[in-house]
């Protein structure tokens, strides 16, 4: 502690912060509650990957009850040993990428920690660039050091040290706010692992300081950090100091106000954000940047230099994401947007979300026809609404972001991109976003149902279908019975209602059913709450020549020997060949459907006759089968459940139809395909290589 203490001294400088200008105001009113109110100062030690920082955390207590202690997310120390939590569910390994188990480790370590009680009106952007002398000199404090503990709320691992517990000799009561001041070093792991780290001058630096986690009305929400799990926190104004490098290029959330240079050879970037739950940062000399402005929207995009031949590619792709966005689920509030390119083996910082900042990646000679760029773009684009907007809890209700974002990313890309090939067109090869979304679900259709704490799913690939894949199914499935119109509506509705709110599941099941004009409990009980399988199957068809009609029908006088009461009281009629003309011929049809999940949901079961004539019958799906029956003058060709394939949470489209003679030219071209596809990925094993964080699990 010494050691971090002497670096602590010798490394953070407060040169000429003092001078530097007053925060710019974003906002003329407050968009969120802004009751986590960060101004921190930070130098990076780029040789080291160490972090010298000082925070001033002002927060305020919105809940219904006092706060007699404080916990904390220490999300760094992940990264401190392999005995973490997450380095023991995750075996070392994210999204392909590993630690380095020699020099590799990250950590984070809280120095300081006072209760700030005087002087009251000195605000936060001024204490931190205090010096130690004057802070004794002008400030009264309580020392909170000696009582901070670890806690492990999850699971209770004595190894974790991701939450700090803090109690406090007096209570923050409802509507009443306190100050801290923390004084923290850390240390990024090598290269960027699950989100954060260095590569060589690349930095990436996210869920680096100590954050506060979420007082609720049943107590703290402060989870531990999990291998499946992100986020959730509440929102505030970030006033941010850098210093690195003088050479060096910054991206972060918010806005850029000033550029410090403090003729040591580095400067002090100053950054300013408001009615943001988190703030990530990147560092780096070799970022190449282009601008453009998207509707009202700057974006700024750091690119690495071998790459800069796609800059266009990712500007197109963020006009996509930000127009379809807004004109589809509402105003993006915030004026600008960063796009960050991870440099080459600092993949693990890819595919990332932050407030106003987003990462993607790429590799050289990236063909057209593989849609990463794009996908990746609209879909991190995307939770600037579902994640930052309405900021729901993702360690417990994960879907309300990764899933719904998932859905959203499926609508843009199918609309803007077409239907077949918006994820890739390449040697004759087509995928569709939709299909991607479908092969992950059949993987594990029935593990998990969606709503579950993320570090109770029952491995990691359940983790991943349930919080993106199967909801991005349930809600295009949901649109499809609903129709287009109502479920924008249902979407706008909700982004609408709950920006800075923390909606939960109830509340958008609420606006769903508010919105659609029916209570649709019926639809997400099965499909969040249960691993309720949905499948529809055509299980018997025949089609047969009706024979004409022969034998007796009592059409004629019986003999009096062959006559009986019950005979008398026949009618007499015609013969039956009598009323057929010789020239027709019918057929009598026989159709059986049946449902083979739990999962019960209205389908439609269209038949096709020969004489090109198609009949639709709606079901209602509730009992296990049921039985069409016809009569007409063509034979039979094949009957099919979900026709239109409205129904892509349908688990076995293989057994929706049925011909009454088997065809088997569509299987060959099924296997003529498949086998096109093994031998080319087996001839070119990297041609999705380092797109790892693409795919999420």
């Amino acid at each position: 502690m010494g050691a971090l203490r002497n670096g602590w001294l010798g490394g953070l400088l407060f040169v000429a912060i003092l001078l530097a200008k007053e925060p710019m105001v974003i906002f003329p009113e407050p968009l969120s509650p802004r009751n986590a109110n960060y101004d921190i100062v930070v130098r990076l030690a780029p040789e080291t990957r160490m972090l010298f920082a000082r925070e001033i955390l002002t927060w305020k207590n919105i809940s219904p009850q006092p706060a007699t202690e404080l916990q904390f997310h220490l999300y760094l120390n992940a990264f401190r040993n392999n005995r973490s939590t997450f380095m023991k569910e995750s075996g070392g390994r994210h999204r392909g990428q590993e630690i380095d188990e020699e020099d590799g480790w990250g950590f984070v370590e809280v120095l300081r920690m006072e209760r700030i009680l005087q002087p009251a009106d000195l605000p936060g952007r001024r204490l931190v660039h205090l010096s130690d002398d004057e802070w004794a000199s002008r400030v009264v404090s309580r020392d909170l050091t000696a009582a901070m503990r670890y806690i492990q709320p999850d699971d209770g691992n004595p190894h974790d040290k991701t939450v700090l517990r803090v109690p406090l000799n007096e209570p923050v009561l409802p509507g009443d706010s306190i100050r801290l001041r923390i004084d923290f070093v850390a240390r990024l792991p090598q290269p960027p692992f699950a989100r954060t780290g260095a590569r060589e001058e690349y930095f990436f630096v996210a869920q680096w300081f100590p954050k506060i986690g979420v007082l609720t009305p049943e107590g703290w929400n402060c989870h531990q950090f999990h291998l499946n799990s992100e986020f959730f926190a509440d929102f505030g104004v970030y006033n941010v100091w850098m210093t690195v490098p003088e050479e060096n290029i910054v991206g972060a959330t918010g806005l850029e106000v000033e550029v410090i240079r403090n003729g040591d050879g580095t400067a002090t970037h100053f950054y300013h954000a408001e009615d943001v739950h988190d703030f990530a940062w990147t560092t780096s000399p070799e970022f190449v940047e282009f601008r453009e402005r998207v509707q009202d929207v700057d974006v700024r995009l750091l690119i690495q230099p071998d790459h800069r031949d796609q800059a266009q590619r990712h500007l197109d792709a963020a006009r996509v994401a930000i127009t379809y966005f807004q004109n589809w689920y509402g105003d993006y509030p915030f004026p600008n947007l960063t796009i960050v390119d991870p440099r080459r083996g600092a993949g693990g910082s890819g595919g990332m979300e932050y407030p106003t900042l987003i990462t993607v990646g790429t590799r050289y000679g990236l063909p057209e026809g593989i849609k990463m760029v794009e996908g990746i773009i609209i879909h991190e684009f995307g939770h600037n609404y579902w994640y930052h907007l309405l900021a729901s809890n993702e360690f417990e209700e994960s879907w309300l972001d990764e899933g719904i974002n998932s859905y959203t990313e499926v609508q843009i890309i199918r609309d803007y991109y077409g239907n077949r090939a918006n994820l890739m067109d390449y040697f004759g090869i087509q995928m569709d976003v939709l299909q991607f979304h479908r092969a992950q679900y059949l993987s594990g259709p029935d593990y998990d149902p969606v709503v579950r704490k993320a570090w109770e799913f029952y491995s990691p690939t359940s983790y991943g279908i349930n919080s993106y894949s199967k909801p991005a199914l349930l809600l295009t499935t949901l649109q499809n019975y609903l129709g287009w119109e109502t479920m924008l509506q249902i979407m706008r509705t909700y982004v609408e209602r709950f920006r800075f709110k923390h909606p939960t599941t109830r509340d958008f099941i609420q606006v769903a059913s508010e919105v659609a004009g029916e209570d649709l409990s019926w639809f997400f009980d099965q499909a969040l709450y249960r691993n309720a399988v949905l499948d529809y199957s055509v299980a018997y068809v025949r089609s047969k020549k009706v024979k004409k009609p022969r034998g007796y029908d009592f059409t004629q006088e019986l003999p009096e020997e062959a006559r009986s009461p019950l005979t008398d009281s026949l009618p007499l009629q015609e013969s039956i060949s009598d009323t057929l003309e010789e020239s027709q011929t019918l057929y009598e049809t026989e159709v059986r459907v049946r449902r083979l999940g739990d999962f019960v949901f209205p389908v439609e079961v269209e038949m096709v006759f020969a004489d090109g004539v198609r009949i639709r019958e709606k079901w209602d799906g509730k009992e296990l089968w049921k039985k069409y029956r016809y009569v007409r003058p063509a034979r039979l060709l094949y009957a099919t459940v979900d026709p239109d394939r409205k129904i892509p949470l349908d688990v076995n489209y293989t057994n929706n139809s049925r011909t009454v003679k088997p065809q088997y030219l569509g299987l060959i071209k099924v296997m003529v395909r498949y086998l096109f596809w093994m031998q080319f990925l087996l001839e070119q094993p990297d041609i999705l290589n380092g797109y790892e964080y693409f795919f999420p699990f």
